[in-house]
């Protein structure tokens, strides 16, 4: 079985400016990590002769498969062919095939074809020629200096079906034999970054296949299991078994595998109960009951929400007592609760979860920025939180909204 070292580069200033993402890259390492091919590096490099030469020449010393996407089009922006020949030297010429497919593409419609337009129908001489079924320009599959260069269109629609056609089959033969990579991700909440790789570091340490990788996201931890194997079922078991030894040591705070996230995860606790939850929210301004309305059934836990941003709403149609904001402010555990526990009234809720808090930029009734208070409470038994969240604006309303969610899904499994 041959060990194949894969790089992804990815032609075109749009992608640089933010102008699309390069959602290519991530297709592609998905397909060649089920071949069983090392993904090691992705790039990305503008419409600049220099610097896209630059970039080949530096995968051609690392890596033993080179996948290019975009830079084959008519337009005189369209480097990468010029970018690799000005590193290999070899000649191109017109590929009649395709040049033929292209004419007609034109003729068909009642197109002038622009002289530009067979530039999309240059080949390297001796390259392997993959066709474009659903575009124009071809791709192509190099070998020089005993490494292999595989040419396709930037557009995805056209690259996936050259992938799927063509190069997929052609890189199994190549390895010879059965290989793939299967990942799965966990998730968890309440655990810093840090606690969490020293309660794991000796299974880090010695981690070999599968590899264990920690990561830190907007909506908490996951450690990202990577496993190699000659089967699928192999690979599941190599998965299974280190995912039950990180669970032995930090499963109190795993809510998930892969794309379970916590609103899935709670909304699963709501309907696994039969209860129903309603939402009175100030800071984060309606995005607890929106994320949680994004489930699929939610409207069988949900019952809705209010947003009592200002003080008189909180007052005068959430109900919080005038005697409770007087002496403690909309800003306390003492607010959230009430929040809470008339939202839940009023909606004919099980559950209610109240929000606030001074989001920024100016601080509020004496309270830093960052300061949050969430309640959540079933009318007998409240669970209320004051936390200190930094960031922007959006960026504490954010992360106000998630730990609410955390919050719930603990109070839920108590």
């Amino acid at each position: 079985m041959k060990q194949i070292n894969g790089e992804i580069i990815a032609v075109g200033t749009e992608l640089l400016l933010g102008q699309i993402a390069n959602t290519n890259a991530q297709w592609i390492s998905s397909e060649l990590a089920d071949c069983g091919v090392n993904v090691f590096y992705h790039s990305v490099v503008g419409d600049n002769l220099a610097r896209v030469t630059a970039a080949f020449s530096l995968a051609a010393e690392r890596s033993d498969l080179i996948i290019v996407t975009g830079g084959l089009g008519p337009t005189e922006d369209d480097l990468t062919r010029e970018a690799f020949q000005s590193l290999s030297g070899l000649d191109m010429e017109i590929h009649t095939p395709s040049m033929d497919y292209i004419t007609t593409f034109f003729q068909s419609r009642g197109m002038d074809m622009t002289e530009n337009n067979r530039r999309q129908a240059r080949v390297f001489t001796g390259a392997e020629v993959i066709p474009n079924e659903v575009g124009m320009a071809p791709g192509m599959v190099v070998t020089y200096q005993g490494k292999t260069w595989i040419f396709l269109p930037g557009v995805p629609r056209e690259m996936k079906q050259m992938m799927k056609q063509f190069v997929i089959p052609q890189i199994q033969t190549w390895i010879g034999g059965t290989v793939l990579i299967k990942s799965t991700v966990l998730r968890f909440a309440g655990i810093g970054e840090a606690k969490l790789e020293d309660v794991l570091k000796d299974l880090i340490d010695a981690q070999t296949n599968p590899t264990i990788a920690p990561l830190a996201q907007e909506t908490g931890l996951i450690i990202r299991l990577t496993a190699k194997a000659e089967s699928l079922q192999q690979a599941e078991q190599l998965l299974h078994d280190t995912k039950e030894k990180i669970l032995e040591r930090v499963g109190a705070y795993f809510y998930g595998s892969d794309e379970e996230t916590l609103e899935h995860r709670v909304a699963g606790l709501l309907k696994a109960k039969n209860q129903t939850i309603a939402a009175a929210e100030s800071l984060t301004g309606g995005m607890f009951t929106e994320q949680l309305i994004s489930i699929p059934g939610a409207a069988m836990i949900c019952k809705g929400g209010i947003i009592s941003y200002a003080e008189d709403i909180k007052r005068d149609v959430l109900g919080v007592a005038r005697e409770t904001i007087e002496a403690e402010g909309t800003i306390s555990a003492a607010c959230a609760t009430e929040m809470a526990s008339r939202v839940r009234e009023l909606l004919q809720a099980d559950i209610g979860i109240g929000f606030t808090g001074v989001a920024g930029p100016d601080t509020s009734e004496g309270q830093p920025v960052g300061t949050v208070y969430i309640c959540v409470t079933n009318g007998t038994r409240h669970h209320v939180e004051k936390l200190l969240l930094q960031g922007g604006r959006n960026t504490i309303r954010k992360r106000a909204m998630i730990k609410g969610f955390e919050i719930l899904m603990r109070y839920l499994e108590d």
